[in-house]
């Protein structure tokens, strides 16, 4: 029983520290895409088609 546990401890832990990273990316991300949109609306005058 005392395997089963250790199992299931090892499984939650990577489990968490798999969601922070993965939040992490995320919001790097997200941020990243906001910046690069903001700067594309800013200089949309310069676009020339």
């Amino acid at each position: 029983m005392e395997r089963i546990y250790k199992t299931m401890r090892n499984a939650g832990a990577g489990s968490i520290a798999m969601g922070i990273v993965i939040a992490t990316a995320g919001l790097t991300v997200g941020i990243i895409s906001i910046v690069t949109g903001a700067i594309l609306l800013k200089r949309k005058s310069e676009i020339e088609f």
